[in-house]
């Protein structure tokens, strides 16, 4: 399976653009001058690196975004757990939890999501 990821300085970027979208690129450099530290080239690579990866669109000086936060965050999630684990769910949770406690609400929660995602 082909996973979206991004580096860690993309993925930053990508924050950005998905808090401010659509957003000038003018306007994109200046927040990733003062979030980020970037300086103003910086920031028109990056544009160009993720357009030409399909992440955002950069038509008319405007940045919008095409692949969403959360898709990104789930196969970023997919990936980690696949490469880290083997796939198995059961053991990423083991070494999440790692013996510390969680609350009821929390416990109920992950239950919920269990039984929204089982494929019984």
């Amino acid at each position: 399976m082909e996973y979206l990821k991004l580096c860690d300085s993309d993925y930053r970027f990508m924050m950005v653009v998905w808090e401010h979208a659509p957003v000038s690129s003018g306007e994109l450099v200046k927040i990733c001058n003062n979030v980020l530290g970037w300086k103003k080239s910086t920031t028109y690579t990056t544009i160009k690196k993720l357009s030409e990866k399909g992440y955002i669109k950069n038509e008319n000086a405007v940045v919008s975004v095409l692949i969403g936060r959360e898709r990104v965050q789930r196969d970023e999630s997919a990936y980690f757990v696949e490469r880290t684990f083997g796939g198995s769910l059961p053991q990423f949770m083991a070494a999440f939890l790692g013996g510390r406690k969680i609350s009821a609400k929390e416990a109920e929660k992950i239950k919920e999501l269990i039984d929204q995602h089982s494929g019984e």
